[in-house]
């Protein structure tokens, strides 16, 4: 059978070399009981290749199980996969049998493999490596002959590094790769699959099929489905539904996409650019005003210092606002600092400035509570004590400023 046979009894469609690659790994390890683990993003239609595998495997004429593992809650799932003796724990009636047991002699299809808790990884691992396991509550071990196919959209080598997952269990599910691109690299079978999509809600809603005009399907192949085929699937069905003209043009495709993945440039998968900040908690932005001014301090010694050596020269410089700037500095600064003995500030200038270093006199306070009452008081008085504003500003809730008001006792 050759690969447009297989696609058209599995319901592939798409012509790029990547699919058609991983069909190819695919037919070519299932007369094998090699463990296989197919990677790629959500809804790029991983579960389609682990039935490729079983079927044309030796075990097509026995049980093929599909576990989605991540739909599993985890006081049960060794129960699920393992089976249980009855009495074994607190609703146990009865003994059961689990996937593994089921499955003996067939295939079993790990959905979401990366949700495994740590523990039934371990029980996992002695499957893979032994065929033995054994039943929740229960002593004796029971053999298996299960052929484990695991798929995931998880990065696992990123999961190592957190131990969220195990290092040696990943070596054994990974003796065979097949990874699955995302509809975005597919850009060629985009257009394919929309029209795949709109024949078949066409024969089933009994109505004309949907057509793309030649901008709509360069908008099409340019977005970036993050949701892969699944969204296109979806978006095509609303399309199909909603839309009384059937040719659609880019302007009326455009109001079916989100907005904010309309377009070609690549995502940012993990931390965020160099000159972005993001906070997520109210000391996150505390630590990042007390850091803001320790660089500001920083920057003004070193322009004390130069002043100092006479590498700038003092005529260029305008000694009233200078002065000025570091008298204003100096006041903000102790304002912000919580000492014991306040210091005046102690600068004078003259035609000839003399510029003492500000860091023997200031001691800063790093009190997280004093920090965030004085920031809770400023955003009051900036916008005349109106909460939600303030709360806005910030970037916490309007409950939890009125709960801080609260707890500083301020009015």
């Amino acid at each position: 059978m050759n690969i447009q046979q297989i696609k058209q009894r599995f319901g592939i469609i798409g012509n790029s070399e990547s699919i058609n690659r991983a069909i190819e790994i695919a037919v070519q390890v299932a007369n094998t009981d090699l463990s296989v683990l197919i990677t790629g993003e959500s809804g790029v239609g991983k579960e389609v290749f682990p039935q490729i595998i079983h079927q044309f495997s030796a075990r097509k004429h026995n049980n093929y199980i599909a576990v989605n593992c991540g739909a599993i809650p985890e006081g049960t799932i060794d129960s699920e996969l393992f089976g249980h003796e009855k009495g074994s724990f607190t609703g146990a009636v009865d003994k059961r049998k689990g996937y593994f047991e089921v499955a003996d002699g067939g295939t079993i299809f790990l959905d979401e493999v990366g949700e495994l808790p740590l523990s039934t990884q371990v029980r996992l691992l002695r499957v893979l490596e032994a065929g033995e396991f054994m039943k929740v509550g229960s002593s004796k071990i029971q053999k298996t002959n299960v052929r484990v196919v695991a798929a995931t959209n998880l990065n696992i080598p990123e999961a190592i590094k957190k131990g969220k997952f195990r290092e040696d269990l990943f070596y054994r599910l990974n003796t065979v790769p097949i990874p699955l691109k995302p509809l975005r690299e597919r850009k060629e079978d985009i257009h394919l699959l929309f029209r795949k999509f709109s024949l078949d809600f066409a024969e089933k809603y009994t109505m004309p099929a949907v057509r793309l005009t030649e901008d709509a399907v360069e908008t099409l192949t340019n977005y970036r489905w993050p949701g892969n085929i699944r969204q296109l699937k979806n978006i095509t069905e609303q399309i199909s539904i909603i839309e009384e003209n059937r040719t659609v043009n880019s302007e009326r495709l455009l109001s079916y996409l989100p907005a904010s993945y309309q377009t070609n440039l690549p995502a940012l998968y993990e931390g965020v650019g160099v000159d972005e900040k993001t906070f997520n908690t109210e000391r996150e932005i505390l630590y990042q005003v007390m850091f803001d001014m320790k660089k500001d301090m920083n920057e003004l010694k070193s322009i004390v210092a130069e002043l100092m050596k006479g590498n700038i020269n003092s005529q260029n410089i305008n000694t009233a606002d200078t002065a000025k700037v570091i008298n204003d500095f100096k006041t903000e600064f102790i304002q912000k600092s919580t000492v014991e003995t306040p210091i005046k500030p102690d600068f004078k200038f003259d035609n000839n400035p003399r510029i003492e270093d500000t860091e023997e006199f200031v001691e800063e306070s790093l009190s997280i509570a004093e920090k965030e009452k004085e920031l809770i008081i400023k955003a009051l008085d900036k916008y005349n004590g109106k909460r939600k504003i303030a709360a806005k500003e910030l970037g916490i809730s309007e409950r939890t400023l009125y709960r801080k008001l609260k707890e500083y006792d301020l009015q």
